[in-house]
């Protein structure tokens, strides 16, 4: 039986290091879609499902809380990791301003982190659908 395997997009305005993020994610076992802007957010939003979503927090604007609104609106359940090198959320507002952030990374952050937040948060979904019975308790 094959497993699905968690599907991630990565918001980051550096393509470099979206990229960087995104293949990282890919070795560990992670599909992952990374995006520079808020119309390919967009885009890549209406056009798949994912289970997770690492989103730059510092784009232009405020784009970084339209898609989070967006992402949200179009899957519910998606688990929205956070990324910024600004100390200005590190007082917690984010999970207010998001509320499907399930994490806040500052830059520059370790990758194993990421990869980390994404499996368990993204992984909960999985769980989440599964019958009562097959989830075993303690």
């Amino acid at each position: 039986m094959n497993e699905a395997r968690l599907k991630t997009l990565i918001v980051e305005r550096n393509a470099d290091l979206g990229l960087v993020w995104c293949r990282f994610l890919e070795r560990q076992g992670v599909d992952c879609d990374h995006v520079c802007d808020e119309t390919a957010a967009y885009a890549a939003l209406r056009s798949g499902s994912f289970d997770a979503l690492v989103l730059d927090l510092e784009m232009e604007g405020g784009a970084a809380f339209r898609i989070s609104d967006f992402a949200s609106y179009r899957n519910p359940e998606i688990a929205i990791i956070t990324v910024s090198a600004n100390s200005f959320f590190s007082d917690g507002a984010v999970f207010e301003l998001i509320p499907n952030a399930r994490g806040m990374l500052r830059e520059p952050l370790r990758l194993e982190d990421m990869a980390a937040l994404v499996q368990h948060y993204g992984g909960r979904r999985d769980q989440a659908d599964k019958p009562k019975a097959a989830v075993s308790g303690g």
